[in-house]
């Protein structure tokens, strides 16, 4: 089971072509979902007048060394370690949602584009870092979504509570579970697999409805909050997650979450 490509078996029902259209009308959606967002909501607007201000107002000018000592602060930090997360439990949480996702996405693309059929033989570390990513999504949603969460945890909510703001962790954590129990159970073209499909469509196709597009923005913003400091200039954003002090203003450890 974990060294079968699962999508290969579809091809006794299914073209490898289907698959494949699929696949290339998911990432359409995400690219034009997250172009809707930043129009709609002047997110890069934004971004850009703020830099402007940042540099307009810094009291010192960055270098181009600067700048790329920066960016890679950013990507490292940031980006890579979600350093924007204090709590040590959230930060986990993340981080083995996210690398867990991008490598069972990796793992999809590559199957379902170069090993879609039996007669061409799955390598098999793909199922392998397929089944890996799943699972790590898994965990890391699920300990967030029931232990983690704000609303549960301080306001003692239902961990079963849904808002808008939930789409996005609540389809990828149906997306990828059935997707999961689908493989599991060798099903085939089936209930499971239509299932697996409409949940896999309602992540990738709600981009301007949750918070997908938010990756996409993070590291712009994240970029910026450190330049604003680095230049000495003032911002209505706070500062890295590594300052404990921004802008003569003490950062407190969060203590709800």
């Amino acid at each position: 089971m974990l060294t079968s490509n699962p999508f290969a078996a579809l091809a006794a029902s299914i073209s490898p072509a289907v698959m494949q259209t699929y696949a290339v009308v998911m990432i359409v959606l995400v690219a034009a979902g997250t172009l809707f967002d930043v129009v709609h909501k002047g997110s890069a607007k934004y971004f850009f007048e703020n830099w402007r201000k940042s540099k307009n107002k810094g009291a010192k000018k960055l270098g181009g060394g600067e700048l790329v000592s920066i960016a890679i602060q950013t990507g490292v930090v940031d980006v890579l370690a979600s350093g924007e997360f204090c709590n040590a439990r959230r930060r986990i949480a993340h981080l083995l949602t996210m690398y867990g996702f991008v490598i069972y996405v990796v793992a999809t693309a590559v199957m379902v584009f170069s090993y879609s059929t039996p007669e061409m033989p799955t390598p098999a570390f793909l199922p392998q870092l397929w089944w890996l990513g799943g699972l790590m999504t898994c965990l890391g949603g699920y300990w967030f979504w029931f232990f983690i969460r704000v609303d549960v945890v301080a306001e003692g909510n239902s961990p079963l509570r849904f808002v808008r703001a939930d789409l996005f962790i609540v389809s990828l954590l149906v997306s990828v579970t059935l997707g999961l129990i689908w493989a599991a159970a060798g099903a085939g073209v089936g209930v499971l697999f239509g299932l697996y499909v409409i949940a896999t469509t309602v992540l990738f196709g709600s981009v301007t409805w949750s918070k997908f597009a938010h990756m996409f923005f993070k590291p712009a913003a994240a970029f910026e909050k450190r330049v604003s400091h680095a230049n000495e200039s003032r911002s209505n954003l706070p500062g890295p997650a590594d300052k404990p002090e921004t802008f003569g203003i003490a950062r407190e450890q969060p203590r709800n979450y």
